[in-house]
């Protein structure tokens, strides 16, 4: 393949651009704040579980104190009806009275280990309360937090993406310069080779694989046309003559 070395000289400016473009893609992917972004979910994610959970036992516990308040006073009311025909005279007999006032007794004890429970239940709900409004105003900090972290991950992908854009403008007023084949042939190394597809050959050494050329190779360089494409025998990449390669 035959182009001339003012042609072959661009690859080496193509491959300086596709350097710079694939170090912004890279940082694209690896910004700081997508690791971030990340956790910051992970945490949200864990809040709104224990939201979700403290919301339900509240529900619960709600649902277990109305009912042991309404067994409350159903043992209220019969105490206060036993009261009732205890004070009003109604009761005759002395057995009657004494079973009466042994049930108002019992009746009373029943009371007040219900109203212990109300008390425990409405304790555990004020603990339950104050966990899940701290887990409201950790939901509030990590939502603050994400929106901060976002408002600075758009700014840098804006700036990547700004970067990105006129390297690839340039990327294409250069590659225009370079004939067709000799082009198909370095993006094909590029993608092969992960990136570099022309190096230079500086001081006798590829600056793709970075080894040293071996006398015989560097002779076969010397003799080729200037407009002649040379590859490096070790690597295969495309190799770019200047003043600097030591021919």
């Amino acid at each position: 393949m035959k182009a001339s070395p003012e042609a072959q000289l661009r690859l080496l400016e193509l491959a300086d651009l596709d350097t710079e473009l694939a170090r912004l893609d890279h940082r694209r992917r690896t910004l700081p704040e997508i690791a971030e972004l990340e956790a910051l979910a992970a945490r949200a994610a864990q809040v709104r579980d224990s939201i979700t959970l403290a919301d339900t036992e509240l529900s619960d516990l709600d649902r277990e104190q109305a009912r042991a308040e309404r067994d409350v006073d159903q043992v209220r009311v019969r105490i206060d009806k036993d009261r009732e025909r205890l004070d009003g005279g109604k009761v005759s007999s002395a057995r009657e009275l004494e079973s009466l006032q042994s049930e108002v007794a019992s009746l009373q004890r029943r009371q007040g280990d219900l109203e212990e429970i109300v008390l425990e239940l409405m304790e555990r709900r004020e603990a339950t309360q104050a966990r899940r409004d701290a887990s409201g105003i950790e939901q509030a900090s990590v939502e603050e937090q994400a929106a901060g972290v976002t408002t600075r991950r758009d700014g840098a992908m804006q700036e990547i993406g700004d970067q990105a854009a006129k390297a690839s403008a340039t990327r294409a007023s250069v590659a225009a310069g370079v004939p067709a084949d000799l082009l198909a042939l370095y993006d094909k190394l590029r993608v092969q080779f992960g990136g570099v597809g022309a190096a230079m050959l500086r001081r006798g050494r590829c600056e793709g694989c970075h080894v040293s050329l071996s006398t015989v190779d560097l002779n076969a360089i010397r003799a080729a046309a200037p407009d002649e494409v040379v590859r490096c025998e070790e690597c295969r990449r495309i190799l770019v003559r200047t003043g600097d390669s030591g021919l």
